[in-house]
């Protein structure tokens, strides 16, 4: 048999054993926010080191985490050097979700198998990938052939906030450094570049008073009503803006929450809006946020000069770039996708945006590819019902395992 061949024969041997690991992590919640996920990293070092696989915890402390509006935050590290020369490769995966919202046919924390498709919030995006990786490492290690370099799992708490918590402060601590990273994926497609996003609080004060005397009172829901007309005519021009990226067309603006006013008698008083603004990777953050505020900022100033403005940034994540040198990355995973998987795996660009971002800002080299289905809306992922077909677990981790494989083997 070649190494190929093997390493496919002990994932399909032990492949119960993956699918009941990733229902374990899918039944203990990580709900985010509220975020307090330090009870599933303690449960994920658990399973780990039962595997053989003992984990470093990194817990975040408490006031960082809290200053994010977070309660508890472990990040996970497990490293195994085979070699003192060669590349190390991470593999990095998030257990941090959304809340699961209504309308499921299924116990969102129950981890159901229901005609091949495991039931779960995380259970595609991104607890799946706990399983690939952790799984395509011990198929590696059980080959018993001479490897260089090393790999590491990280799997971190703090996508859904952005990811400076979770990779990010990995990084800035100096735990670890990889020559190479594949992230958590969500398709079949190897993606290498995605958007960065902007988020914004706008909060406009008035006047509240008695809807029977509105002249006494300031509107600022009038305000914002031709905030948003202006919000909407500059996010109809972005749609002109296009990306060189494939996979990623134009950039564009959001409002994605509005809150105001007290009661339907009152004249409201104060109107706050939340704006996501997806930049392309050709945008620069800094020249974006300028004119998003100064958008706004003209608008009030000049159509309700009595309105008082306040802007709060609330995220700023940097695209991630095109990177030539995760060319080995790129081509492994084509190559052993198209041979597992029966067709062309096409590299591209995502409009979503990822914590990979920040490997990629320390100079690593990264895709996203992992356990999904040919498109992330089929797994339903952050939606209800939440699924993912466990054949696609399965290749996945077989064109993982080939991958570590291509960069570690030493011929």
């Amino acid at each position: 048999m070649t190494a190929y061949a093997r390493l496919d024969a002990w994932i399909a041997a032990h492949f119960d054993e993956q699918v009941r690991f990733l229902q374990e992590l899918v039944r203990v919640p990580t709900d985010t926010p509220p975020g307090n996920n330090a009870p599933h990293a303690e449960r994920t070092a658990e399973l780990l080191t039962a595997m053989g696989l003992p984990c470093e915890a990194h817990p975040v402390p408490a006031a960082e985490v809290q200053a994010q509006g977070l309660q508890s935050i472990t990040n996970l590290i497990v490293r195994r050097r085979f070699n003192a020369s060669g590349p190390v490769v991470a593999l990095n995966a998030h257990g941090d979700v959304v809340p699961p919202g209504e309308g499921w046919s299924q116990d969102p924390y129950g981890g159901a198998v229901v005609d091949g498709q495991l039931f779960g919030r995380a259970a595609a995006v991104s607890k799946s990938d706990f399983a690939t990786y952790t799984f395509a490492l011990r198929a590696l290690e059980a080959l018993g052939l001479p490897l260089r370099g090393g790999a590491e799992l990280h799997f971190t708490y703090d996508e859904e906030f952005g990811g400076e918590l979770g990779p990010g402060w990995l990084l800035r601590q100096g735990l670890t450094k990889p020559d190479y990273l594949i992230a958590a994926g969500f398709s079949y497609q190897v993606v290498t570049a995605h958007n960065g996003c902007l988020q914004l609080e706008v909060t406009l004060t008035g006047l509240a008073s008695h809807a029977a005397y509105p002249h006494t009172g300031i509107d600022a829901l009038q305000a914002a009503t031709d905030l948003l007309h202006a919000l909407y005519a500059d996010n109809a021009s972005l749609k002109l803006i296009r990306s060189e990226v494939p996979g990623i067309t134009h950039p564009y603006l959001n409002v994605g929450r509005i809150e105001g006013g007290t009661n339907t008698n009152v004249v409201p008083g104060k109107v706050t809006l939340k704006l996501d603004r997806r930049m392309i990777p050709e945008e620069d953050p800094t020249e974006v946020e300028k004119g998003l505020r100064h958008l706004i900022e003209t608008n009030v100033r000049t159509h309700h000069p009595k309105i008082k403005l306040s802007i709060r940034r609330l995220l700023l994540a940097h695209s991630l770039q095109p990177d030539a040198r995760n060319a080995p990355l790129v081509q492994a995973i084509q190559r052993h996708g198209r041979e597992v998987l029966g067709e062309d795996i096409p590299e591209c660009g995502t409009p979503l945006y990822t914590d990979v971002r920040l490997y990629g800002a320390a100079g690593v080299p990264a895709v996203i590819y992992g356990a999904g289905p040919r498109t992330v809306l089929e797994s339903n992922a952050k939606r209800a019902d939440e699924h993912l077909d466990l054949n696609d677990l399965r290749r996945a981790t077989q064109v993982v395992a080939r991958t570590l494989y291509d960069l570690l083997k030493t011929d």
